[in-house]
């Protein structure tokens, strides 16, 4: 009897025939070997992404919280580092142990129309590599993918679970049938596009910050030249480089091997050959490897209405831009921008700005994009975009001032809901409104735009105390409108630059200004333009202690406007009448003209000139001694300038406020008060109003004998002074402080112990 024959094979996985039997003689062919160890070498500069690897890698890491990620898909600009990143976190998870099976790498090359592999391709590799023989292998791409997906699945079943790696994907539909199935095997997917029909994890690669940018050329630098101390030796030259390169580790590697070329070139070279914006993309060349190609790669897949936006898109002059400012440019509907783009934003070639609905470019793509724009210039109708973006900011900027300017007449237009609406955006346009005045300023075509806008952001510029700009585009109103021969635009750009030059206390040009405003106002019989500037000249005249002068000029405006029957114009010069009469000691006049003032403004609606009229009345009604009626107008001012969210105006009511309450002994609330207005002349940069209200500290800390801090806050309102140049206000300053020093040596020599013990 035979006795029993039993075959056993382990230890392997096979995809061909397997023969057994008891007494068999078999001349095997060659062995089909499986190469599972095809990854790339990863690059010994690899630099400032450790962050980056790690929030990859716990994607994979073996019983990690949350669900397991089947795929990660490693989305950025061309450039910016994807391959390597994902070639350095497959290294590491194959170190860890975590794919037993090996690894399966491929380069799709999606973005090239010459290489460009489809996943059948793909696919007929991977599985030779995984050891299946090529007669094995079917025709069609479903039919390999399903044979592929049983591979996985049998490595997977024996512990051998396999890391896919995709690079270079263009599509879903060009990496989807090479993904796995389930999680036992995993996948990384790297793509200039933001990959979001995959069903991946999204995991969206930056540029470099500073430090690792100036990192990642020392390496490269030391790795061809060791030694190479040109970096160490001068660090800002280094980082001059790195944000000249958009700190794009593409451009960083170009230029480090710029520089290993030639180790005697000093740094500062490459500054000066990439410094011409019109030249840069050109000097970031090295044979085969350039910027502009790996960008043309990324640029020639744009469908038509892409390109156009993408290439008017650095015609915007700020460095971001909304729906709106890029429908204006590029004459679409807002939907329709909108929807462009977010497909630019999913290439990669624009990014998300710092909120949702703004988009923004990388400096390099920004000079790729206009140098197409500008070849295109006639078909794509950009010297019109120009015209439109501008118009946009300046009819934008009308209709959100109006909601800042209770006496603004003009119908606000332009969607703003409310006075918040139309503050925010005027807050996030903020840079593309200086930049756009700057642009029109510089073009003979759009010198009305240089000339009205700025003027039509003065309220909004003193709102939000950016008073050196305001100095600057004021000027630049000045200047358009002496180009255009426009006397009326001089009037009133000379009128809000000396507004602007007084509250910066660069009261000599203000008065210089303004005395011009004037002229050119009685010169073309604009009452109205003369009262205006008559009113600035009284208030910077009372300011710098010209009271007489101040006086008559503040009268002379306020008569003028009462007529022309203009009301609100006159209210505000009896205001500022008010507040010069209390300097001068008339404080019952000035008290009965503030009471009107505040009164006229309740009337007309217009809070934010309530609350400045009520501080001022405050001011007058303690000189002559109401003090609660005082303490009560100056909290109503800062209850007034709280909800309207006006900071200055709320540090100018807490100094009046504590000065009030120092008077009538509430000494702990007044230091309050003084504290906290100091600490929001701080926040809003107002040195000079925060050095006030630091003496105004020190003066009610040493009446109740808290010395110490009282030199602490004197000391440093003097220092303030000294560096704003107000030689006045630091001479007080330090007057005060040294009273104080020999009060608190007074008080030593007459109680050393008590005045230890305190």
């Amino acid at each position: 009897m035979t006795a029993d024959t039993h075959n056993q094979i382990s230890g392997g996985i096979f995809f061909s025939a397997v023969i057994q039997g008891r007494d068999i003689t078999v001349q095997l062919p060659a062995q089909v070997p499986q190469a599972l160890s095809g990854l790339p070498g990863g690059s010994s500069v690899f630099t400032g992404r450790q962050a980056d690897l790690g929030v990859l890698l716990s994607f994979f890491t073996p019983g990690a919280s949350g669900s397991p990620a089947t795929t990660i898909a490693v989305g950025g600009l061309a450039g910016v580092g994807k391959t390597e990143l994902a070639v350095q976190a497959a290294r590491a998870a194959l170190r860890n142990g975590w794919f037993t099976g090996g690894v399966l790498f491929a380069d799709l090359f999606g973005y090239d129309p010459v290489r460009r592999m489809d996943p059948g391709q793909a696919l007929d590799g991977w599985l030779r590599a995984l050891g299946v023989p090529a007669q094995h292998i079917p025709p069609e791409v479903q039919d390999r993918a399903r044979l592929y997906q049983s591979v996985l699945a049998a490595y997977a079943a024996q512990d051998r679970p396999i890391l896919v790696v995709v690079d270079n994907a263009a599509t879903a539909e060009q990496v989807r049938p090479l993904l796995p199935a389930d999680g036992a095997c995993q996948a990384i997917v790297t793509s200039r596009h933001t990959l979001g029909m995959l069903g991946a994890r999204l995991f969206d690669l930056d540029v470099l910050d500073i430090g690792d940018a100036t990192g990642l050329l020392d390496r490269a630098l030391n790795l061809a030249r060791p030694g190479d101390s040109r970096v160490a030796d001068r660090p800002d030259a280094a980082a001059a480089i790195a944000q000249l390169c958009g700190r794009l580790p593409l451009a960083l590697q170009i230029v480090a091997a710029l520089l290993a070329d030639n180790p005697a070139r000093p740094l500062p070279t490459m500054i000066a050959d990439l410094a011409d914006a019109g030249s840069r993309l050109a000097e970031m060349e090295y044979g085969d490897t350039a910027v502009r190609a790996a960008f043309d790669l990324s640029y020639q897949h744009l469908p038509e209405e892409q390109a156009r936006l993408f290439r008017l898109m650095p015609v915007n002059p700020g460095p971001d831009i909304s729906i709106s400012a890029a429908a204006a440019l590029a004459g679409l509907a807002e939907p329709s921008a909108r929807r462009l783009l977010e497909g630019l934003c999913r290439a990669n070639l624009i990014e998300g700005g710092s909120v949702y609905g703004r988009w923004r470019m990388h400096d390099l793509v920004r000079l790729y994009a206009d140098q197409h724009g500008r070849v295109l210039a006639h078909a794509d109708g950009r010297h019109q975009a120009v015209t439109a973006v501008l118009e946009h900011y300046l009819a934008t900027a009308r209709a959100a001032v109006c909601h800042l300017n209770p006496a603004n007449s003009e119908p606000a237009v332009g969607g703003f809901s409310d006075r918040e609406q139309a503050l925010a955006w005027l807050d996030s346009e903020y840079l593309n409104l200086i930049a756009a005045v700057d642009c029109a300023a510089e073009s003979d075509a759009h010198q009305t735009i240089a000339r009205d806008l700025p003027i039509t952001l003065g309220s909004f510029l003193d709102w939000r105390r950016h008073l050196s700009d305001w100095v600057v585009l004021a000027t630049r109103s000045l200047n358009a409108a002496r180009a255009l021969s426009d006397q009326q635009g001089q009037l009133a750009a000379s009128n809000s630059l000396g507004i602007a030059l007084r509250k910066l206390r660069r009261f000599a040009e203000a008065i210089t200004v303004l005395k011009d405003a004037a002229q050119i106002a009685r010169g073309t019989g604009d009452q109205h333009g003369e009262g205006k500037a008559l009113s600035s000249i009284g208030v910077t005249l009372v300011e710098v202690g010209k009271f007489d002068g101040g006086i008559a000029a503040l009268r002379d405006a306020t008569q003028i406007f009462h007529d022309i029957g203009n009301q609100y114009s006159e209210a505000k010069a009896l205001g500022n009448l008010g507040l010069a009469l209390v300097e001068v000691g008339k404080f019952g006049e000035a008290v009965e003209a503030l009471k009107d003032v505040a009164q006229i403004f309740r009337d007309t609606g217009d809070r934010l000139s309530e609350g400045m009229a009520l501080g001022n009345l405050g001011i007058a009604l303690v000189e002559v001694g109401k003090f609660g009626e005082a303490v009560e107008a100056l909290k109503k001012d800062l209850k007034i300038c709280r909800e309207l969210g006006d900071q200055h105006g709320e540090g100018m009511a807490l100094g009046n406020l504590g000065i009030v309450l120092r008077k009538v002994e509430q000494f702990e609330e007044a230091i309050t008060a003084h504290g906290h207005a100091a600490q929001v002349f701080r926040d809003t940069g107002d040195r000079h109003s925060e050095g006030t209200a630091l003496a105004n500290l020190g003066f009610v800390l040493a009446e109740i004998g808290r010395f110490e801090e009282s030199i602490t806050a004197y000391q440093c309102a003097a220092q303030i002074f000294h560096d704003i140049d107000d030689e006045q206000s630091e001479a007080g300053a330090l007057e005060n402080l040294d009273a104080v020093q020999s009060t608190r040596k007074e008080v030593d020599r007459e109680d050393p112990e008590e005045s230890h013990l305190a």
